[in-house]
Parts: structure tokens; C-alpha cells; sequence
């Protein structure tokens, strides 16, 4: 199958699996007990008025209507009002979303840098006390639940030793920076403004540690396992005998060869951080979509909840869809064997 061709069946292919997500996620938003017109007016309102807001809202139609008016709007911009905050929820989102992304993003670097090195480090030194340390930092990361580590990391290194902050993304005492992508590591750095940088940096590592510690355990033992299925390998024994240093072999020949996998779990790792950031930001007071999505389902506001999901939905696809371009196209294999299946 051609590069192109290949490139083509897997947008389609993801493509309908947004659709189903958007069908799964509008139908459970909606059965959520509780109705979002009687929470948006109160106990005091008469059931005129609740039944009114119904209408005005579209909820009173058959639910494959209102997901067709959902989409509708969802193309155009139009996602509906929030019951909690009164503003349109592509509004919310659109202002939210920068925060999650910096959260995820930072600890994607903390993941890449210490996972894979630290599974590098466990294959060739395997059976020895690194390689147990290495496993025993990776069963931990897979094992604690990130809620209970960002409590413990809070009060630990931001209550006792006040090394962190405890939440929020910068000093109440420093100026916001100027608004260009809405991530305030990046803006700040953008307009030269090394203070705000500093800081943002200084709020945002606790929070992101904490986002990274399962993928770290998880991209480090991919990578573990792969270098240590490459040890045997006869080009390997080859460069060897050539009298190639080892850290060139086991860093450029047998790193290269292992990274295939480690790649496939790098993309997954980033769409399952930004699911897992609901819980980070919900302890860490993080003001993002996580945090929004939380505050959304208490208050069964169906548009910010469809909203928010839906967008944290396409972006996981897109990361996705990314990893099976770049395996299709570092990995002729993979699309040879699309052809004959």
C-alpha cells in the first residue's frame, strides 16, 4: 500500500472513531440523574420555567435530534451555553485548553528524558542493582494511584519544605503574560519575560511530575524490554567485534532499532495524560480542562461536559493517528502488511 493511500484509510478509520466517541459520550452526559434545567434555575422555580429552559435548551426533542443539533453546532462554534458559568463553552474551553496542554506537554519532556534513559540504563545493566531500582521505580509508577501521590508530593515538598507551590499556575503577585497561545511558560518566554517564566516553570513541575510518574514507569519498561530483545542480535556481536564503544552501540545501533515500540507507547502515553490530567488538576487546583470537566459533571452541565470531552476525545484520535503515520512511514512493513489483511 502506498504511502499516500495508507495515510488516507487511517484518517477514515479515525474518523469514525471520533463519530462513535461523540455518540458514547453524548448519550452517557445525558444519563447523568438529575435534570440541568431544574440545577440552572434552582430549587425555587416552577416547573413552567424548568419546563421553558427545556425547551429553549432542545431537550425536550427525541436525543438523536439534540445530537444532531450538538455536532451541528460543534462544527461552527456553537457549543452551547454553560449552566455554571453563563458563557459560551467554547469560550470555556478555548481558554482552558492552553492550561492542559502546558500540564501535558511538560510532562511528556519529564516522561521522554527519564524514561528512556532509565530503561536504557535497566537493559544493560540487567540483573544488577540499577536494573532492580529501575523496576522497582516502574512498578511504583504503574501501582500509585496519582491522586495519592500528588496529596503526599503536597504535603511533603509544598507543605513541609515548601520547595513548591501547592496549586495554581503562577504567584497571585505576578502579572499575567501577554496572551499569545495561553501557556505561560511559552508566552512568557515569547515576550522575554524570564520572570513569569521562572515561575510558571517553578508551579508547573510538581503537578507535571506527578501527570509523568505512570508513563515514566511505562516508557522505561518498553524500552527495557526491547533493548534487551536487540543483546543477541548478530549485529550487535558484529559492531562489538569491530571494537565500537559500548555507549555507541547500545545508544545509536541498538536504541534506534528498539525505538519502534517505545515511539507507539510515547504517543499513547500523551492522550492517556490528558485523560489522566482530570485527577492532577483536580488536587493540584490546576485551572484546566481537567478541573472544568470535574466542576462540570457536579453540576450536570451537559454542554461543557459533551464540549470538554469531545475535544480531550479528538485530541487523543489526532495523537493516534500521528504514531501510525510515523510507524507507516519510518516502517515499510507496516503498511505492506495493511495490504494483506
Amino acid at each position: 500500500m502506498g504511502f499516500r493511500s495508507y495515510v488516507i484509510n487511517r484518517a477514515f478509520m479515525f474518523s469514525g472513531i471520533i463519530i462513535g466517541i461523540s455518540v458514547l459520550m453524548f448519550v452517557l452526559a445525558r444519563a447523568l440523574p438529575g435534570d440541568p434545567a431544574r440545577l440552572a434555575l434552582g430549587p425555587n422555580a416552577t416547573q413552567q420555567q424548568v419546563e421553558d429552559l427545556r425547551r429553549i435548551w432542545g431537550l425536550d426533542q427525541p436525543i438523536y435530534v439534540q445530537y444532531f443539533n450538538f455536532i451541528r453546532g460543534f462544527v461552527v462554534g456553537n457549543w452551547g451555553i454553560s449552566i455554571r458559568t453563563r458563557n459560551d463553552v467554547f469560550y470555556d474551553v478555548s481558554r482552558l485548553v492552553p492550561a492542559t496542554l502546558e500540564l501535558t506537554m511538560v510532562s511528556m519532556i519529564f516522561s521522554i528524558l527519564v524514561g528512556i534513559p532509565l530503561g536504557v540504563v535497566s537493559a544493560t545493566k540487567k540483573d544488577k542493582w540499577q536494573d532492580h531500582a529501575g523496576r522497582i521505580l516502574s512498578l511504583a509508577g504503574v501501582s500509585l494511584p496519582q491522586f495519592w501521590t500528588g496529596i503526599i508530593l503536597q504535603v511533603v515538598l509544598a507543605s513541609w519544605l515548601a520547595l513548591f507551590p501547592i496549586q495554581g499556575r503562577l504567584d497571585p503577585t505576578m502579572t499575567l503574560p501577554a496572551r499569545i497561545t495561553g501557556m505561560y511558560i511559552l508566552d512568557s518566554l515569547l515576550t522575554g519575560n524570564w520572570p513569569v517564566f521562572w515561575n510558571a516553570w517553578w508551579h508547573v513541575l510538581l503537578p507535571a511530575f506527578v501527570l509523568s510518574f505512570p508513563q515514566i514507569a511505562n516508557i522505561s519498561r518498553l524500552t527495557r524490554t526491547s533493548m534487551i530483545d536487540q543483546v543477541g542480535k548478530d549485529y550487535i556481536t558484529l559492531l562489538s567485534a569491530y571494537g565500537l564503544p559500548k555507549a555507541i552501540v547500545q545508544y545509536k545501533y541498538m536504541l534506534k532499532n528498539a525505538f519502534n515500540a517505545t515511539l507507539t507507547i510515547i504517543a499513547l502515553s500523551f492522550g492517556y495524560s490528558l485523560a489522566a490530567a482530570v485527577v492532577v488538576e483536580a488536587v493540584f487546583a490546576w485551572p484546566g480542562m481537567g478541573l472544568y470537566l470535574v466542576t462540570s459533571i457536579v453540576w450536570k452541565d451537559l454542554n461543557a461536559i459533551t464540549g470538554s470531552v469531545l475535544v480531550v476525545g479528538i485530541a487523543i484520535v489526532i495523537a493516534t493517528l500521528v504514531l501510525e503515520v510515523l510507524r507507516g512511514y519510518l516502517d515499510p512493513r507496516i503498511r505492506f502488511g495493511e495490504l494483506t489483511r
